[in-house]
């Protein structure tokens, strides 16, 4: 039997930068932006910082959706 492969629906992410910030996630996810803060510091979306500012590449975005996190 083969193992069925989880996929992002077709052109979820068309768009967007390859790193995305705060706003993006925002909008992408349909959720306000503590809920987004709220994510980032418990590490369930994971990010990098850069001069101080949560950054996402959107492979992190991508893995936290697959994961099946709803909100």
């Amino acid at each position: 039997m083969k193992k069925k492969k989880w996929e992002l629906p077709e052109g979820m992410l068309d768009g967007y930068p390859d790193v995305l910030e705060i706003k993006d996630v925002r909008k992408i996810l349909d959720i306000g932006e503590r809920a987004v803060y709220k994510l980032l510091q418990s590490g369930e979306l994971k990010s990098i910082k850069v001069a101080g500012k949560y950054r996402i590449p959107k492979l992190y975005l991508a893995e936290y959706i697959l994961r099946g996190y709803t909100w």
